[in-house]
């Protein structure tokens, strides 16, 4: 008889490639992922992972047992999600994501809500880019993800994923309140062809989209500063040193010397729930999409109200 968890590990080795990645996933040591194998691979009589190099590779029967591991750990979970619909109680442990932004703004309000509302449902949250919370959900070391699309640039999307819509996410251009257009009600991406800007990390979905955008528009922009959190880059264009797109989900008070203008065409996140479709009739999983698209309404109107302060 197989066991599952040791399965579960082999699924996890051909999914992240090493050892050490699939003890990342499975949040255990390199030794226990060593020890399930040697245990799994007596159990079927055959060698399934040989040395290669540092690391090691499956071998033709690993990668057969494998792929018959990833199919047999999908049924498992499509019955676990059958039996959690049966039962119509959110209960037990669900892991979520959500990129920066995402997690500051929706995060707090959604997770209260289920505690009070959910005693018996335990979420475990963390920060994840979009690309990741996507790939964490393949992969199943996350049940949920909360990513974005941009209005004019989609998110590649996998097949066997379920998407719920939980909010718009509006988007201002921010600059040093001395700027030539801080006087304005509203602009056009086009009117900073000159400025130099404050972008998101080089390689991240929202830095390209940016480059994507301005390009787009006919401008060859100038990257002078590069930062992952919002924060610090209205913190950069406080000091003068640029202008840069700021969202308002997660946004909270700009600092002292930054305006924010709404853009005259809508510059906008689309900002949505993902998670696998074997698991897509859990209670708990829909209950989580309801607390955040709950958030998602607050936020949206408390960021509308604060559009063009600073």
């Amino acid at each position: 008889m197989l066991n599952l968890e040791r399965l579960r590990t082999l699924d996890a080795l051909a999914r992240h490639g090493s050892v050490g990645g699939a003890a990342d996933g499975l949040h255990v040591t390199t030794s226990a992922v060593s020890q399930q194998m040697s245990k799994l691979e007596r159990e079927v009589g055959q060698q399934l992972l040989a040395k290669n190099g540092r690391g090691v590779r499956l071998t033709d029967a690993g990668r057969l047992l494998a792929d018959h591991a990833a199919r047999i750990l999908s049924q498992v979970e499509l019955a676990q999600s059958d039996l959690e619909a049966q039962r119509g109680q959110v209960v037990g442990e669900l892991r979520m994501s959500a990129f920066p932004t995402a997690a500051r703004g929706l995060f707090p309000a959604a997770l209260a809500a289920l505690r009070a509302e959910h005693p018996g449902l335990r979420v475990r949250s963390r920060e994840l880019e979009p690309e990741e919370g996507v790939a964490g959900v393949l992969r199943g070391d996350i049940d949920l993800a909360v990513v974005l699309d941009w209005y004019n640039k989609p998110l590649p999307m996998p097949e066997g994923l379920v998407k719920v819509s939980l909010l718009d996410d509006p988007a201002d251009v921010a600059m040093p309140a001395d700027h030539r257009h801080a006087v304005r009600s509203e602009v056009d991406l086009e009117d900073f062809a000159d400025d130099e800007w404050i972008a998101w990390e080089e390689g991240e979905f929202c830095h390209e989209w940016l480059l994507f955008t301005l390009r787009g528009k006919g401008i060859e922009p100038v990257i002078a500063h590069r930062a992952e959190e919002h924060h610090t880059q209205l913190a950069l264009v406080a000091a003068g040193l640029g202008v840069c797109v700021a969202p308002r989900l997660g946004r909270g008070p700009v600092p002292a010397g930054v305006r924010t203008v709404p853009v005259r065409h809508r510059v906008s996140r689309h900002v949505y729930a993902v998670w696998r479709a074997d698991a897509d009739r859990r209670p708990s999983i829909r209950a989580v999409a309801d607390a955040l698209r709950t958030a998602g309404s607050s936020a949206g109107s408390v960021g509308a109200s604060g559009a063009a302060h600073g």
